[in-house]
């Protein structure tokens, strides 16, 4: 009975073995690129972003992560150090969960093995479709499949407002251009009836369409190509 019961989010949300439940603020770091890594972490609550620092210097912005969703497993694949920085863009609530006792949760119980490993096919297929778009499409086009998805379309009866902490540097860092070109893009989408923001940006249906099928509004007048 004692395993029928198990529920891996009760697992999850509660302090215990190789387990601590934290509460972070706006603009903590979790861990730094370079770190020991032997923590897997899983957000319960807020939105984070996963940054990589170049040997130059130079920043990158190469996730956005939401509640429900592990972080830091590279350490469970043999990585020692942290390959990025995460930082918290609001309030968050985190459980860290020991290496040890990831491994021994895998092992016993069957449901939270489940979990994670749909937790790991979906980070992989999102990879997969990050490295074509960043390959094939325009910097006009990435931009607009990175709204349709922090829009959570297909996730909630209905598209979700981005959240304002999510600016148009974050963006342009995540879409590879520059912010002056973010800024063209979204007023060219604002225009086109794309998408409105007033203090949140609202993506429409229009702009699921346009990035599914193709569709002109992503090609006419004022395109710049900046790939």
């Amino acid at each position: 009975m004692a395993k029928n019961a198990f529920d891996p989010q009760i697992f999850l949300s509660k302090v215990g073995t190789g387990k601590t439940v934290s509460k972070y603020r706006k603009g903590e770091v979790i861990f730094a690129q370079g770190e020991v890594a032997d923590t897997i972490y899983y957000l319960q609550k807020g939105r984070i972003k996963v940054v990589v620092l170049s040997e130059q210097g130079k920043e990158a912005v190469v996730g956005l992560l939401e509640a429900g969703q592990f972080f830091g497993e590279g350490c469970m694949n043999g990585h020692k150090s942290r390959i990025a920085t995460t930082t918290t863009m609001e309030p968050c609530l985190i459980t860290a969960i020991k290496k040890s006792a990831m491994l021994a949760a895998i092992e016993k119980e069957p449901k939270f093995s489940a979990l994670f490993m749909r937790h790991l096919l979906t980070r992989n297929s999102r990879v997969e479709e990050d490295l074509i778009d960043q390959l094939f499409n325009s910097s006009e086009k990435r931009l607009a499949r990175l709204l349709v998805l922090l829009a959570n379309f297909g996730k909630e009866a209905h598209p979700t407002p981005i959240n304002p902490s999510i600016n148009q540097e974050t963006l342009a860092e995540m879409v590879g251009t520059t912010r002056s070109r973010v800024s063209f893009f979204m007023n060219k989408f604002r225009k086109l009836g794309l998408i409105s923001y007033n203090g949140k940006i609202e993506v429409h249906q229009s702009l699921l369409n346009a990035v599914l099928y193709e569709k002109p509004e992503l090609m006419g007048h004022g395109k710049v190509d900046d790939t």
